[in-house]
C-alpha cells in the first residue's frame, strides 16, 4: 500500500511545480502585452503633439460616482403600474416609455460627464503649450484678486452655472441687481458686490476657463477674475428683483436695527432703493425724508405688517399725524442677504436618512433651496438632475445614502421604498397646482410653461388620468409606511414661511438662529421660480370630478393619522 501512496504524491508535486510555471508564464505574458499598449499609446500622443519633444502622461481618471448609476428603481419616477396609461407603454409591453427615456438620459448624462473630466483633465496641460485664445467681452477686466470663502472679496449676491457660465451672463446678472463688479471663479461661480475687499494677486493664478466660454479667465482656486461692469446712469439703471415688502411700525431702537441712515430732501423709492443697492444690503426702509438700509433681525422681523394707509399718510407731502412718523415702507432690493449663502455638506456622516418627499411639481426643489439656506448644508437627491446641479444643488451628484447631505429628495412610493428611510418630510401640494405644474416641466423645462398646443393634445388628459391617482396614492402610502413623518402643506410654507421653516430645521435636529432663517425667508425665491402667471383653467369637469375625489381620501387619512388637513381652498374647484 505504500507504493502507490508514494506515486501519487511525487505526481501531486510535480503538478503543482506545473501549476506555478504556467501561472508565472501567464502573468509575463499580460506584462509584456500591457507594456506594448502602453508604449503604442505614447508613441501616439507624441507623434501627434509638437514632434515628440514633450511626451505627456496619460490622464489617470476616476470612475464615475455613484450618483451615476442607474439602478431599477432610480432611473425615474416609479408610477404604480396599474395606473400608467396604455400609451406610456412600450412596443414590446416590458416597460413604459417614460422609464426608457430616464434611463436613456442617465446614459447620456454619463456620457457628458466622462466627456466634461476629459476636457477638464486635458485642457491645463494643452494651455500650456498653446497661447490663450483672446475673447472679447463686455465691461472692463480689472484683475486677478485672492478670495477666501469666510471672507469674500464681492459680498453682494453669488450664483452657479457648472455648465453655461460666461463672463458676460455674470456681468449681465450682476448689473440687473445693481452691482458695480462681477467676479468669477472656480469656472463656474459669479459673485457680486460693489466693492473689491481682497487684494490683486499674479494673472497666472486665474488660469481656469469659463465652463461656457473658452478663452475667457474665470478665476482659480480660491482667486477671482474680477470685471467692471458696463456703467450705466442713473436714470437708464434698471433693477430686478425689487419687491415691496409692505408698511411696518418703526422699530424701538432705530439705531439698532437699521445700519445706514441717508437723508434726501427729495428722497423717492426709486433713490432709496439704489442708495442701499450701493451699500449691499437687502432692505431699503423709507420714511420721507429719511432712508434706512439693513437687513432683516429679530428686533426687525417684517413678520407684523400694518394698515397700509399708516404709511401713505406718513410719506406724504402734507401735515402728518406724529403717530404716522412712526411707520415706515419697506423694500426688498436686489441685494441678496449674504449671512445664509454659505453651504456645505455635513461633517460628519450621519446615521438617520431623512426623506423629503413630494409628488412631482409639488415645490420639492423650492423646499431644498429653503432647507439649505436655512441649515447651511447640502441637500441630496434620489435622482440626478443635471440642470439642478449645474445651478449649485451640489449635493445632487453625491450618493443618497452618503450620509453626507442633511435630507434626500424623492418622489418615490410603495412600501420597500418608503421603509429605506428613517424619517420623512412629507411635501403636499393642492393636485391642481402639482400637475400643471409637473405638465410644464416635463415639456418645457424647470422654468418653461407648456404650449397652447399641449394642453389641447390628447396628452394632457393621458397625463391627468395616470398622474391624479399617484398624487393619492403617494400621499397614502408615506403616511402608512413611514416611520416618523412630518407633513408639510405646500401653501401653508408659502403663507407663514418663518414658523414653518423653523419647524422643518427642527425636525432635521439642524441649528438655524434666527438671524439665518431671517435670512432664507429674504431670499426664499431662488432660481428655480417660473417668471409671470397664467390664469387658464385646463381642467374638464370629468378631470375635476375625478381629482375632488382624491383630495376627500386624502383628506380624510391625513385626519385619522392626526396630522393637519388638507388647506380648504383645495376644495372646491
Amino acid at each position: 500500500m505504500a507504493k502507490p501512496f508514494y506515486r501519487l504524491q511525487r505526481f501531486l508535486r510535480r503538478t503543482q511545480l506545473l501549476l506555478l510555471f504556467l501561472g508565472v508564464a501567464y502573468i509575463m505574458a499580460g506584462s509584456v502585452l500591457l507594456l506594448q499598449r502602453a508604449s503604442l499609446a505614447v508613441s501616439l500622443r507624441a507623434g501627434a503633439g509638437t514632434g515628440g519633444g514633450n511626451i505627456l502622461p496619460l490622464p489617470s481618471l476616476p470612475s464615475p460616482p455613484q450618483a451615476l448609476e442607474p439602478p431599477a428603481i432610480r432611473g425615474g419616477y416609479l408610477v404604480p403600474g396599474p395606473r400608467v396609461g396604455r400609451d406610456e407603454v412600450g412596443v414590446d409591453g416590458t416597460s413604459p416609455r417614460w422609464l426608457a427615456s430616464r434611463n436613456m438620459e442617465i446614459r447620456q448624462l454619463r456620457r457628458r460627464w466622462f466627456h466634461s473630466l476629459m476636457t477638464e483633465q486635458e485642457t491645463p496641460r494643452i494651455d500650456r503649450t498653446q497661447p490663450r485664445r483672446k475673447v472679447r467681452h463686455k465691461g472692463t477686466y480689472i484683475g486677478c484678486f485672492l478670495d477666501d470663502a469666510k471672507d469674500r472679496a464681492l459680498k453682494g449676491s453669488v450664483f452657479y452655472d457648472f455648465r453655461k457660465m460666461t463672463s458676460t451672463l455674470c456681468q449681465d446678472t450682476c448689473s440687473e441687481s445693481g452691482y458695480q463688479f462681477a467676479g468669477l471663479e472656480y469656472g463656474s461661480e459669479c459673485y457680486c458686490g460693489n466693492r473689491v475687499t481682497g487684494g490683486r494677486t499674479r494673472e497666472e493664478d486665474c488660469n481656469l476657463d469659463c465652463k461656457g466660454e473658452k478663452g475667457t479667465p474665470c478665476g482659480g482656486v480660491g482667486r477671482l477674475s474680477v470685471y467692471k461692469v458696463e456703467e450705466q446712469l442713473p436714470g437708464q439703471k434698471r433693477y430686478r428683483n425689487v419687491r415691496y415688502r409692505g408698511c411696518f411700525k418703526r422699530p424701538a431702537n432705530v439705531s439698532a436695527a437699521f445700519l445706514s441712515h441717508i437723508i434726501q430732501p427729495n428722497l423717492t423709492s426709486q433713490s432709496c432703493v439704489a442708495a442701499c443697492t450701493d451699500k449691499e444690503l437687502p432692505l431699503a426702509i423709507l420714511r420721507r425724508p429719511d432712508c434706512f438700509c439693513g437687513y432683516g433681525t429679530p428686533i426687525f422681523t417684517l413678520h407684523e405688517p400694518a394698515d397700509e394707509s399708516r404709511c401713505t399718510t406718513a410719506n406724504s407731502s402734507g401735515p402728518t399725524a406724529p403717530a404716522d412718523r412712526n411707520f415706515y415702507q419697506v423694500y426688498q432690493t436686489p441685494v441678496q442677504d449674504s449671512r445664509c449663502t454659505d453651504r456645505r455638506f455635513l461633517p460628519e456622516k450621519s446615521s438617520t436618512l431623512v426623506a423629503l418627499s413630494s409628488f412631482p411639481g409639488a415645490g420639492n426643489t423650492w423646499v431644498r433651496h429653503l432647507v439649505e439656506l436655512a441649515t447651511g448644508y447640502y441637500t441630496g437627491s434620489y435622482y440626478f438632475d443635471g440642470s439642478l446641479y449645474n445651478k449649485g444643488f451640489k449635493g445632487e451628484k453625491d450618493y443618497w445614502k452618503s450620509g453626507r447631505t442633511i435630507c434626500v429628495k424623492t418622489h418615490e412610493s410603495g412600501k420597500r421604498e418608503i421603509e429605506m428611510y428613517d424619517a420623512a418630510i412629507l411635501l403636499i401640494r393642492n393636485p391642481y397646482r402639482c400637475l400643471m405644474a409637473e405638465f410644464n416641466r416635463k415639456c418645457a423645462g424647470h422654468l418653461g410653461y407648456a404650449s397652447e398646443q399641449h394642453w389641447r393634445s390628447k396628452e394632457w388628459p393621458e397625463f391627468v388620468g395616470s398622474y391624479a391617482s399617484w398624487w393619492a396614492s403617494h400621499v397614502l402610502d408615506w403616511l402608512r409606511y413611514g416611520r416618523r413623518v412630518l407633513v408639510v402643506h405646500y401653501e401653508e410654507l408659502q403663507g407663514a414661511l418663518f414658523p414653518t421653516l423653523r419647524a422643518i430645521t427642527s425636525f432635521l435636529n439642524a441649528s438655524a438662529s434666527q438671524e439665518r432663517l431671517l435670512c432664507a425667508e429674504s431670499n426664499q425665491d431662488g432660481h428655480f421660480k417660473r417668471s409671470g402667471k397664467r390664469s387658464f383653467d385646463p381642467f374638464t369637469p370629468e378631470m375635476k370630478l375625478l381629482i375632488d375625489g382624491y383630495i376627500r381620501t386624502v383628506d380624510r387619512a391625513l385626519r385619522e393619522g392626526n396630522h393637519t388637513g388638507l388647506p380648504q381652498e383645495y376644495l372646491p374647484r
